[in-house]
């Protein structure tokens, strides 16, 4: 047993912080809209039945352990992962995706890895890569950092924005495919202060190494657009940096995750190699869930007909916190 309790702030992301660096830039933008959400929504002035969605994000440290590995072609998946699943979370379709790729020098074959992912999202999310910019910032960047922005519509009067959310309303959990892109600066330190390579067998799944295990992309939901079509949906959040704290952005009320999916391996694999407390592990990565619907129990059934996912909780009381089974995560 490791003798450290590894942390995300010990590994060198505070979220507490991070929400503080977020207020302080906030606090001197005046010309901005809500930042509670997922995304944002702004007006057409020549189309006032339709709302624009905006979200941008990247793909963070993953980009760490792919240049470990030398291997390219699947961080462009989570690139535009991360932003479609925030712009489903009010209920908008994507559009359009723009790129950023940043290296450290030009190199033509790994630029053509980082395509063939961005090109495999933009067809599993049914939109267009619309343009992009490659930057070489040797004194800035090591390697690379792949970030993007991704624009989506919504008609008005059909924004999720949680409003509807109330006491005893489902929450549906639909799977992770693994990590996705969060938590990847705990995930590396755990691995590389276990005396473990990137290389070497996955223990749980010894056909893949540790490092592939890690780069699997990020699961794209693309059946939300669905279930908005058939089913009244009252809050929707995407699972991501800050794990099950997500579901603060949708709504002031508590959650009881009386019944929540299995995590996959790879959770398991670190929570026993860096001794990660439980509340941890559910405050840092999604823990197998990376989408969460709230629905009324009306749609239970079709809800989970057109998802395939797993009722895991409900809606409760304020005061009540979230929990997820026996563990307090607020």
């Amino acid at each position: 047993m490791p003798s450290m309790h590894w942390t995300y702030a010990k590994a060198g992301v505070d979220i507490k912080k991070e929400h503080g660096v977020v207020k302080a830039i906030s606090g001197v933008i005046n010309h901005q809209k809500d930042l509670r959400g997922f995304c944002g929504l702004f007006e057409l002035p020549f189309d006032l039945q339709h709302l624009i969605a905006i979200s941008t994000d990247g793909v963070g440290s993953k980009v760490l352990i792919a240049a470990r590995l030398d291997k390219w072609d699947t961080i462009g998946i989570d690139c535009i992962a991360m932003n479609v699943n925030d712009i489903y979370c009010v209920g908008a379709t994507p559009l359009a995706f723009v790129d950023y790729l940043a290296m450290e020098r030009p190199d033509e074959r790994i630029a053509v890895e980082v395509g063939k992912g961005l090109e495999a999202g933009a067809e599993i999310s049914d939109m267009y890569i619309v343009s992009g910019e490659t930057a070489i910032l040797p004194e800035v960047v090591n390697d690379l950092d792949l970030s993007g922005t991704c624009v989506g519509y919504v008609k008005r009067d059909e924004v999720i924005r949680g409003e509807q959310i109330e006491v005893g309303d489902l929450v549906l959990g639909m799977k992770s495919s693994g990590i996705h892109s969060n938590g990847l600066t705990l995930a590396r330190k755990v691995v590389e202060n276990s005396g473990l390579k990137y290389t070497d067998p996955f223990p749980l799944n010894p056909g893949k190494s540790i490092g592939e295990e890690l780069l699997t992309p990020t699961r794209i939901y693309t059946e939300v657009l669905e279930l908005l079509n058939c089913c009244e949906v009252h809050g929707l959040a995407h699972i991501t940096g800050s794990g099950f704290l997500k579901l603060c952005r949708i709504s002031d009320l508590g959650f009881n995750i009386y019944n929540p999916l299995a995590p996959n391996d790879i959770f398991t694999f670190l929570q026993e190699k860096g001794n990660v407390t439980d509340e941890e592990m559910y405050k840092t990565f999604n823990m197998g869930m990376g989408f969460a619907v709230v629905i009324p129990e009306s749609e239970e059934r079709e809800a989970i007909r057109v998802t395939r996912g797993t009722i895991v909780g409900e809606v409760v009381a304020k005061d009540k916190g979230i929990k997820v089974g026996d563990v307090r995560v607020l």
